[in-house]
């Protein structure tokens, strides 16, 4: 029976109320909405490093832990030696998985390609965060980078999956990693197999095999867990989480830095108007949402970018104020006639438009309308595919985008905020144009003591909660189950970590 013919006979038959048996000892098989169209995926390329991490085939120079510290990884240590110059000592006896040495000139190789425009591994989103005038080596066991401008996220970008160390390529090892797994094929938007590297340096991974199967529908891959086909699930339905414990899963939920957001339209339209931005943001009840479309477990409202308790977060509290959002709609010039409201003669009509890949998305945009039409604000829902809903806001032809991003993926609270609203971003779709925060993500890269790019980054917070230059809806909660007697796992904030060496089934 397919996975889709499961999902149809849910409806009819009901779900077992014991799990069956782990799918194959010495296996782990893992459910995930998303696998790679390449056949053999550059860490370097795209977000193709996140899966390579995540399965512990590659490792990064620098990492960030369970509380979003900064550690070294296979670098020993890093050091800035002058305002654009940071120097990497790796650790000794580093080797990839095909045996030979990790040394400085490996990591040159590995990297230089990132910003090589005519390479596979090239990956402008990357290249941005390095922004390297050189890269070189300081002997055998020192990396030497050099940076067109001072930037103190430097070290923290050094943890990006991306930024991958890898060794030569070849038949037998086509990702040449140094993890506790080797890459073993990859079948696009569908698997990802790595087996066990017994010669880790930090000791023997607990499975021979890692299975990364690609389920896009979460109700599906729901369905596969129920049925012993798969032993993990990532993003596992909210709605379904309890019952599925008290059948006898392992339940696995923690704060994320991803954060479910409106990129507004501000160079068009109903939301150019800060009023209206800030009466549609305080007209949403974001408890109702978490609770109706996380079941309550999934989710923390969210007043600013960053989660409370991960770090970053300024605090702002999220407002619901029905009555203040139709005071700030009056402020702006429109009318309420009827019950309804309307804008210089016209209907107020406020376009909204997501994907589906995550199940989350479409019922908080149907909430979101709800919650605008209470208050008499007409408002459309168009869930399609996340480039075409990026496209209809880039193109003045919807009001407001709902998507899920992972604020701090290096742990770094700048980088994100600079794709997302700077002038020049690469992905301000909305428009969004503010000078003096554009100055202050400038002065966030150039600030190095932790205390002054804190005062820096809640100055930032506080100017997008008041001008509403994005919508924050929640932070999600990572939801994710697994057979009884998986050992060795946690979630990770940045949702870039899940399989180390210790990672095992004790039964």
């Amino acid at each position: 029976m397919t996975f889709m013919t499961r999902l149809a006979a849910a409806a009819i038959f009901p779900l077992p109320t014991v799990l069956p048996a782990a799918a194959q000892e010495g296996t782990l098989n893992i459910s995930v909405g998303f696998i790679s169209s390449d056949p053999v995926p550059d860490p370097r390329a795209g977000y193709n490093g996140w899966m390579s991490n995540q399965t512990g085939v590659t490792e990064t120079l620098m990492g960030i832990d369970y509380e979003l510290n900064l550690y070294p990884r296979l670098a020993e240590n890093i050091e800035q030696a002058a305002p654009t110059t940071w120097r990497v000592r790796l650790r000794d006896g580093l080797t990839f998985h095909d045996g030979t040495p990790v040394t400085a000139q490996a990591v040159v190789d590995a990297i230089t390609p990132i910003s090589t425009e005519d390479h596979p591994g090239y990956n402008a989103r990357i290249a941005n965060l390095l922004d390297l005038s050189s890269l070189s080596t300081g002997g055998d066991q020192v990396v030497v980078f050099e940076t067109n401008s001072p930037n103190a996220a430097f070290p923290w970008t050094l943890s990006e999956p991306g930024i991958a160390v890898l060794g030569a390529t070849s038949d037998d090892f086509p990702i040449n990693g140094t993890g506790p797994y080797v890459f073993q094929e990859s079948i696009p938007e569908q698997l990802y197999r790595v087996t066990a590297n017994t010669d880790y340096r930090l000791g023997t991974p607990g499975f021979e095999e890692v299975r990364v199967v690609g389920i896009p529908d979460p109700g599906a891959s729901a369905l596969a867990f129920e049925a012993g086909e798969v032993d993990m699930v990532i993003n596992y339905p909210e709605t379904d989480f309890a019952r599925i414990q008290e059948a006898g899963a392992l339940g696995f939920s923690a704060p994320t830095a991803r954060l479910y957001f409106y990129t507004v339209n501000a160079a068009s339209g109903p939301m150019s108007n800060p009023l209206i931005r800030r009466a549609v943001s305080v007209a949403i009840d974001r408890d109702g949402i978490v609770d109706a479309a996380l079941s309550g477990v999934g989710g923390v409202p969210a007043g600013t970018v960053y989660p409370a308790g991960l770090g970053w977060a300024a605090d702002i509290d999220p407002v619901y104020d029905p009555a203040l959002a139709e005071q700030l709609l009056a402020e702006a010039g429109a009318v309420k006639e009827g019950g309804t409201w309307m804008l210089d003669d016209a209907l107020l009509e406020i376009d909204i438009v997501t994907y589906s890949s995550r199940a989350a998305l479409p019922p908080t945009a149907e909430l979101t309308q709800a919650f605008l039409q209470a208050i008499g604000v007409t408002a459309n829902v168009r869930v399609g595919e996340y480039g075409a809903s990026n496209d209809a806001i880039a193109a003045g032809d919807a009001d407001m985008f709902l998507q899920a991003w992972v604020t701090t993926p290096q742990g770094d609270p700048g980088a994100v905020l600079e794709a997302l609203l700077k002038s020049t971003g690469g992905s301000n779709s909305g428009g969004y144009n503010n000078p003096e925060l554009d100055q202050l993500l400038a002065d966030g890269r150039t600030a190095f003591d932790q205390e002054g790019r804190e005062a820096i980054y809640d100055r930032v917070q506080e100017i997008i909660a008041s001008d509403t230059a994005l919508i924050p809806v929640f932070h999600v909660s990572q939801t994710n189950v697994a057979r009884a007697g998986l050992t060795g796992y946690a979630v990770h904030p940045t949702e870039t970590y899940w399989i180390t060496h210790e990672t095992a089934m004790t039964k």
